[in-house]
């Protein structure tokens, strides 16, 4: 598989994964997160940053905020926390 075929995958299975996180389908949702990380370890791809902020990096589950995770704001950070205990911070984007 090519890198930009992998690329073009991984993207479809990105809006797959919001589609069923949606649809409140959330097993669907990390079989298919599970698929996308797969798809980038073995074409040494890193996954686009929309996937990598929303998806939890212990649980693999799709993050919808307000449903499974919740999203603050501290010291210049952005905290996001699954359901599962999870945490994950990233700077603010300028």
């Amino acid at each position: 598989m090519g890198t930009d075929v992998a690329a073009e995958r991984i993207e479809r299975l990105h809006e797959l994964a919001r589609a069923a996180a949606a649809d409140r389908n959330h097993d669907r949702a990390r079989y298919y997160v599970r698929l996308a990380r797969r798809v980038a370890e073995r074409n040494r791809l890193t996954l686009p940053r929309e996937f990598r902020r929303f998806s939890c990096d212990r649980c693999d589950a799709y993050l919808r905020p307000g449903q499974n995770a919740r999203v603050r704001l501290q010291d210049g950070h952005v905290v996001i926390s699954c359901d599962c205990g999870a945490h994950a911070r990233y700077p603010y984007d300028d």
